[in-house]
């Protein structure tokens, strides 16, 4: 395994609408453009873009932490789960996510790394923008 995967995003709006977006299915799935799967309750199954991801909730802390169990269908059988930690906070009158994605296998460490610009941020701030 390679070393946690770390970055930060500031996007136009506040860490509490950021953090609800990505708990509501529906908010989630309209910024990804990919229905999701999600619960706030621990064991909550996560499942994203068509089953390519998916994972259980660990811990939700309204409204500045989320922890997840992670994989990809890219990871091997015997690859244990990443652990995604995603905490929301306010700089100015937007909202930062600060993400650590640990544990993600070698096989996928780039793909991972990348796909968040590409999946998540990217689309995100376009959808926000268009509000």
């Amino acid at each position: 395994m390679r070393s946690p995967i770390c970055q930060t995003v500031n996007l136009p709006a506040p860490a509490e609408q950021l953090f609800r977006m990505y708990l509501d299915p529906n908010l989630h799935t309209a910024l990804t453009g990919m229905d999701v799967l999600i619960g706030r309750e621990f064991g909550a199954k996560f499942l994203a873009f068509g089953g390519q991801l998916s994972g259980r909730m660990l811990a939700v802390i309204e409204p500045r932490l989320i922890v997840q169990s992670w994989r990809s269908t890219n990871f091997h059988s015997d690859d244990p789960d990443s652990i995604l930690i995603l905490c929301f906070s306010a700089v100015g009158d937007q909202g930062r996510i600060d993400l650590v994605h640990h544990n993600v296998p070698d096989q996928d460490y780039e793909g991972v790394a990348n796909g968040w610009e590409k999946y998540y941020w990217k689309p995100w701030r376009e959808y926000l923008e268009k509000q």
